[in-house]
This record gives structure tokens, C-alpha cells and sequence, in this order.
């Protein structure tokens, strides 16, 4: 908590630091404290009437309701805190088309949003991981450039927007795309405390505030005057502040060594190390400050993949700056939030989880087999009776010009699901996943009404205008005035404005993409098990994944083993969720096909009432072997998901290959894809070379 106050000061103070990206678990008073901000900024000057809080001493030229020229009337008032809802349209966000004086009095007029409303304030978005990809855009354009630019329905408009820029969000929900990540300048980790006495204390204020708010606001009245003075005093100092040669070459080693993409993270850095410095009262910056700066402003910049979390490694940290010179290793400073402050406002040391560690490779290059895998085609040792490892049968098996058994294969016996040491215990270590590589794009078919995403065809707010119809959503100029001409001379029309009724009221009626429900049903019973195979299968599914994150999917994963199948993960925006879910899979034991096709159907048919607009796109990854229970209760399970959209990965290798899997395929409806048939034409080669080099 003590990071993310911090966090949010060194922006008070220097506004062009970029805002803050709070992000954490429910319940931690995330909203609470960036609406406490708001009191503590100073309040500026604005020309009166200025519906774009123009600075009397310096209005700006482009304003809309300017020019205003020197000397204009100005007034005093508090910085403002605007809040931009989920729901926002586009119109809401930047402005658009006053439509009341365009009908009433036939005259093009700007109304501005809540960008407009925000300038020299602090704009606060609430589970910003949530808000569209197209507001988002818009959001942090406005928010780099300090301008906006409205461009829609006749209206052409540039304005001032300049403001301290707050978004929570709980990763739990889903992560911003890295590009986005970047636009904020500083990200904080927020967790509740463990600390029995800190959480009381909490409880404690809680309770007193609702005893008695006014009360509990003039016990604090002091401690936040003194706090807004010391802001007051640090926006002064810092056009004095010097960032030396030495403190700049620490910043640009320290993006260096971190691997940052382009240069905005170093330009954050100078920014926000200054603003300390000014914030400490101090013109000069120093290293404590670089550092500083750099636990804050660089852990979301190093993802590389959404799979990556956001952290960074602290002695990296420390042995880039010693080896660049200056270093002080001296502790941290108090961040001097006053003297009321709570004993949990000393700098944490940690903005986040530690680094995900690089996933586990061969010491060697793979020529084809594994140790664990002699015959990566081979679907697991014969383990049956009178063969295998520990018996005297016959070695040979169908990679050997043996005769296969039917019967035998369809058991599970063949493929290590029988009595054998596989088939009674999990493999002996999980295996690590295949490279990604981009697949095909699999879509729902017919025109959908979910939520706004970039797979499936679909009727959303935003997208190429394909008609309109009668409602006043998203209104529809030209078609309201077309509804409404003909009836001007019967209404009494006398003057130059059009006479409009609310039945001639057209809405847009758009044509885009939305997201989907993509649900991962993967079998990881023994047949599956085999080191190589089972590599492949998880790159291929964290393909699939990457592919639902980068579209706005939702996904869920069940997976199947043993008797039963499993909800790993259920229906969430959060595909980082399903990596780790993946990295951990346990893998043995025979295959309940129809248990997962069962928990496939229950499941979509209860997301099905909690979120009717989002069509499911199933995805079964399986060999299509069903080894506990018949294949025909697969069939039958089959049956219950007729309808779904759905697509199957048959991973079954080897030299004789019984087509199970085209079997359920076919009672689905669905398209069947070969494991090595997944990745998009483009890259195909590549991924095919690639894997034979490993």
C-alpha cells in the first residue's frame, strides 16, 4: 500500500509522469484511496464558463469555446475527479454531436465528454482491463499527447486533456495487452496485509468512519491539509530539480539491462526520479531515487507475452546501478506522508511476484527420442500382460511391424492404461510446452450479439455502421432525419429546424467482431503421456490460448484422466490463469472421453444462462481413445454438445492410426484439425522445421 500512495504522489507532483496502473485482489481499498486523491491536488484557476477549464493565464488557442484572450474572468475551484463507467460509449468518452440544438436549431455544436472534464483533474477508470480496447486507445492517446481529437458526424474539435490518469484492475479478470501496459507510467501490486494488528486497525477506522463521518473527517482534517501543502510545495520545487549526467546514465542502463522495449520507460523514469527529488525536498536526483523510480516504472514494461508476469528482479536492480557508479546502498527514505502516517506506509521492497523463470529445456538437442519416450510415435509402454519393461513378452510393438489389437488399443492397454507403472501414477514430472507459434483462426459462424472482440462476426457498439433501426442507443443522424422529412408539412413546420418526434429516432446498427467463449476440453490420460507428444500438445493449446487472448476471448479449461474430468479453470478473461493451469497439467491413467464431453456440456450450459450474448467455441484435444467407459457413451456425450460450434485436435501418432477422433468429430459437427495441421499456412514450414531442429 505504501507504494502505491507513493505512486500516486509522484504523479500529483508531476502529472507528466503518465498516471498509475493499480493492479490487485479484491477487497484492498484500491478505489478508496484514488478517490482520496482528488482532496489532496491543488485547486487551479479555470476561465469562467469555460466548459474546457482553460488557465486564465494561459487559455489555450484551440479551445473550443475560446479564443479567450488576456485578462478573461477566471475563478478558483477544487481539481476535479471524473470517473469513466464500463458501459461508456465513444461519444461519451470524447464528445460528440450536440444532437438537440443540430435538430432544434440546425447548427453543428460540439458537447464535449469526459476527457474535456478531466483536464487538469484526475480521471479514475475502475477495472480499466474491462473497458474496450477502442476506448482504451483513446483514453491513452489523449493521455500521452495532452490533447484530444474528436473526428465523428460532421464535428471536427482539438482540445486540452491533460490529467492524472488512475486505472485498477484485478488481474484475476484478465490483463491489458503489454502495448497498452506501456502508455502507464508507473504499475503498483496491492495486496492486503497479513498483519493481524495492521488489518484491525483497518476494521477500526472503518467502523469509526461510518460511527460518524463527519467526525472521523475532522480527526484527519490536518494530516491531509499538511499532506496537500507538501504536493503544493513539490509541484514549485520541481522546475528547480537537476537530474545530473550520472543519475540519467543509471536510468538508461537500468532499461538497457531490463531489456525494455523503446524509450518511454526511461523517459518515466527521469520524471518520476524528479518528482521524488522534489517531493524530498531535495534539487538534485539521486540513486535512491533512480531506484525508486525504477521498482515502480519498469516491472509491467519487461512482459513479453501475456504469459509473462509483470515483476523485476531487485539485485539485477541493484548490481546494474552499482556497476554504472554512484550507488548508494543506504536504506530507503521515508516517503513522508506526515506524521499521522500508519506504520504501514514504509516503501515496500517489491512491486510484484518474483520473475517467472525461464521454462525448463533439454540439455541436449532433440534428435526425435526421449529417455522417458524411446518411440515418441509409440503411445506409451506396453504394459500389458505378458509384455513391457518388467515381463518377458515380446518387445516389438507396432512401430516394429507387430500386429495391432483392436481390442487391445481400444482398452487402453497398449498405451500404458492398463496395469503398468505409467498407468497407476502420474508421469514423473510434467512436461514442458512447445514454442507458440500462430494458429489457424477457428470462428463462430452467423452474425453474433456478444461482447466486443476481434473473432467472431457479430452486432456490436462499435465496428463499419451497416443500417439502422428505430432506437436511440447510438443515434443515427441521417437516418432520424430521413424517418422524420416526411412528415414536416403535416406537423406545422414554420421555421428552420425539423420538426422530430421520438418514433423517428434511428440507432446505428454496426457490424464488428466480438469475443467468444473458448472452452479447452484436454485429454491428459495416459495415452497422451508420452514426453514428446505431450510437449507438442501443450504448445499447441498455449497456441490456442495466445490466440484467444490477442481476439478478447473468454477461455476455460477441463481436463480428463483416470475416471472423471476436472474444471481447471473455470470461464474467465484471465488466459495467464490457463498457462499456469497448463505448466502443471498431471498426466496418466486411462481416458474418460465421455466424462469430459459431460462436464463440457454442463458447464457451457450453465454459462449459457449467466451470459446468454457470448457464444461458446468448444475445443477438445484428445487422441480420441475413450478407455474408461465405451466409446459408445462417448458418442452419446457427443451428442449433448450438437449445436456448439467446435473444433477437434486429434493427437494421435504412430503408423497405425484408428481415427477415433474424426469419429466424435463427426458426431459434433466438427471441424477436425491434426496436431501438426494447427499452425496458420504462413508459418506452417517454420514450426514443422522448427520442431524437427529440437
Amino acid at each position: 500500500m505504501a507504494d502505491l500512495k507513493l505512486a500516486l504522489l509522484i504523479n500529483a507532483v508531476a502529472p507528466a509522469v503518465g498516471g498509475v496502473l493499480v493492479r490487485g485482489e479484491k477487497g484492498t481499498a484500491k478505489s478508496t484511496i484514488v478517490r482520496a486523491l482528488a482532496a489532496l491536488l491543488p485547486e487551479v484557476a479555470v476561465v469562467t464558463d469555460c466548459r474546457f477549464s482553460c488557465d486564465p493565464d494561459a487559455p489555450d488557442p484551440r479551445c473550443p469555446d475560446g479564443p479567450h484572450g488576456d485578462g478573461a474572468d477566471g475563478q478558483v475551484r477544487p481539481a476535479r475527479l471524473v470517473e469513466l463507467p464500463i458501459g461508456a460509449a465513444e461519444d461519451r468518452l470524447t464528445g460528440s454531436l450536440d444532437l438537440e440544438r443540430a435538430l432544434t436549431e440546425g447548427v453543428q455544436a460540439y458537447q464535449p465528454g469526459l476527457l474535456a472534464a478531466a483536464h487538469r483533474g484526475v480521471l479514475y477508470v475502475d477495472e480499466v482491463n474491462l473497458l474496450h480496447d477502442h476506448l482504451v486507445d483513446l483514453l491513452l492517446d489523449a493521455a500521452a499527447m495532452g490533447q484530444s481529437y474528436v473526428e465523428r458526424e460532421g464535428v471536427s474539435v482539438r482540445h486540452a486533456s491533460r490529467f492524472l490518469l488512475v486505472g485498477t484492475m484485478n488481474p484475476e479478470e484478465g490483463e491489458l495487452r503489454p502495448q497498452l501496459l506501456d502508455r502507464f507510467g508507473l504499475t503498483v501490486e496491492v495486496a492486503a496485509t497479513r498483519d493481524p494488528e495492521e488489518r484491525a486497525e483497518v476494521v477500526r477506522r472503518r467502523l469509526a468512519y461510518e460511527a460518524d463521518p463527519a467526525a472521523f473527517a475532522a480527526d484527519w482534517a490536518r494530516a491531509e491539509t499538511e499532506l496537500a501543502w507538501r504536493i503544493e510545495q513539490a509541484r514549485a520545487r520541481l522546475p528547480e530539480v537537476v537530474l545530473p549526467d550520472g543519475a540519467l546514465r543509471q536510468i538508461t542502463a537500468v532499461c538497457a539491462a531490463f531489456e525494455v522495449d523503446g524509450l518511454r520507460a526511461d523517459i518515466v523514469m527521469a520524471r518520476a526520479a524528479m518528482a521524488l527529488a522534489a517531493w524530498h525536498d531535495r534539487t538534485v536526483v539521486t540513486a535512491d531515487d533512480v531506484r525508486v523510480a525504477a521498482r515502480l516504472a519498469l516491472p509491467h514494461r519487461r512482459r513479453r507475452d501475456p504469459f509473462d508476469a509483470p515483476g523485476l528482479d531487485e539485485d539485477k536492480l541493484d548490481e546494474v546501478l552499482e556497476n554504472t557508479g554512484g550507488y548508494d546502498s543506504a536504506e530507503p527514505q521515508d516517503p513522508g506522508f506526515g506524521e499521522d502516517t500508519a506504520p504501514d506506509l514504509v516503501p515496500e521492497q517489491s512491486t510484484g511476484p518474483d520473475p517467472k523463470p525461464a521454462p525448463e529445456t533439454d540439455a541436449k538437442p532433440d534428435s526425435g527420442t526421449d529417455p522417458e519416450d524411446p518411440d515418441p510415435d509409440d503411445p506409451g509402454p506396453d504394459d500389458g500382460p505378458g509384455g513391457g519393461p518388467d515381463g518377458p513378452g515380446d518387445p516389438a510393438g507396432p512401430g516394429d511391424g507387430a500386429p495391432v489389437d483392436i481390442e487391445q488399443a481400444l482398452s487402453g492397454e497398449e498405451s500404458g492404461e492398463g496395469s503398468g507403472k505409467r498407468a497407476r501414477g502420474d508421469s514423473p514430472e510434467p512436461a514442458p510446452a512447445d514454442a507458440v507459434y500462430r494458429t489457424r483462426v477457428f470462428t463462430v459462424p452467423g452474425l453474433g450479439e456478444g461482447a466486443p472482440g476481434r473473432r467472431s462476426r457479430a452486432r456490436t457498439p462499435y465496428g463499419r455502421t451497416t443500417g439502422a433501426r428505430p432506437g436511440t442507443r447510438s443515434v443515427h443522424l441521417t437516418a432520424t432525419l430521413l424517418a422524420a422529412a416526411p412528415h414536416q408539412r403535416a406537423r406545422g413546420r414554420s421555421g428552420p429546424g425539423l420538426v422530430v418526434r421520438s418514433d423517428d429516432l434511428r440507432e446505428r446498427v454496426r457490424e464488428g467482431r466480438e469475443g467468444n467463449l473458448v472452452l479447452f476440453v484436454v485429454d491428459a490420460s495416459g495415452s497422451m503421456a508420452a514426453r514428446q507428444r505431450m510437449r507438442a500438445v501443450k504448445g499447441a493449446v498455449l497456441s490456442l490460448l495466445l490466440d484467444a487472448y490477442q481476439r478478447r476471448d473468454k477461455v476455460g479449461l477441463i481436463t480428463f484422466r483416470g475416471t472423471s474430468a476436472e474444471l481447471a479453470l473455470p470461464p474467465t478473461s484471465s488466459v495467464e490463469a490457463g498457462a499456469r493451469r497448463l505448466e502443471t497439467l498431471p498426466t496418466g491413467g486411462r481416458t474418460p472421453l465421455a466424462a469430459g464431453l459431460l462436464r463440457a456440456a454442463e458447464l457451457l450450459r450453465a454459462e449459457r444462462l449467466r451470459d446468454p450474448a457470448r457464444r461458446p467455441l468448444l475445443v477438445l484435444v484428445t487422441d480420441g481413445r475413450a478407455t474408461h467407459g465405451s466409446p459408445a457413451d462417448a458418442l452419446r456425450a457427443a451428442d449433448l454438445l450438437r449445436g456448439v460450434t467446435s473444433v477437434v485436435v486429434d493427437c494421435e501418432r504412430g503408423p497405425v492410426r484408428l481415427g477415433l477422433a474424426g469419429g466424435i468429430a463427426a458426431r459434433l459437427g466438427a471441424e477436425a484439425v491434426r496436431l501438426e495441421e494447427l499452425a496458420a499456412d504462413a508459418l506452417a514450414g517454420v514450426v514443422h522445421d522448427h520442431r524437427a531442429a529440437a
